[in-house]
């Protein structure tokens, strides 16, 4: 059977300021919606769920976030998870440059969580926390494949 990963979603505090982030990172806005009704209630597991989503992808067509700031019932603010937690843990996207990467995550106030690290001679990356304290992987590749 053939499977294929549509998306991964994130319910956040402030999806206009999630949405800037990712943006300014370099997705693309595919679309936004309000969703309610019954069909969001079977399929989402929450009865009398009312949210606003936005539907973000890569440039390259490859990655897709979906992003969601519930209405109703009100969002249950959760501590931002830790590195060794069990459960969703990051978002890893490759930059082409990372110090730029990351002086776009410093205007939205998001910081490296400890800095740059080097692994080998293969990528410098790091991770920040980014809106609604998503940990956000930044990874540039040091060694272009060849082909």
């Amino acid at each position: 059977m053939p499977i294929k990963l549509e998306n991964v979603g994130i319910a956040v505090d402030d999806l206009e300021a999630t949405i800037a982030f990712f943006t300014d990172l370099g997705l693309d806005v595919l679309g936004r919606d309000t969703v309610s009704g019954e069909w969001t209630d079977t399929a989402v597991g929450l009865d009398g769920n009312h949210a606003r989503i936005a539907m973000l992808q890569t440039p390259d067509g490859n990655g897709r976030l979906e992003l969601f700031e519930y209405i109703h019932p009100d969002a249950i603010p959760t501590t931002p998870t830790l590195p060794n937690e069990v459960g969703m843990h990051r978002v890893a996207f490759s930059v082409d440059d990372i110090d730029e990467a990351l002086a776009i995550a410093a205007r939205h106030g998001c910081h490296p969580l400890r800095g740059v690290a080097t692994y080998e001679d293969i990528y410098k990356l790091t991770y920040v926390r980014g809106p609604s304290g998503i940990i956000v992987m930044l990874a540039e590749e040091l060694r272009k494949s060849r082909g």
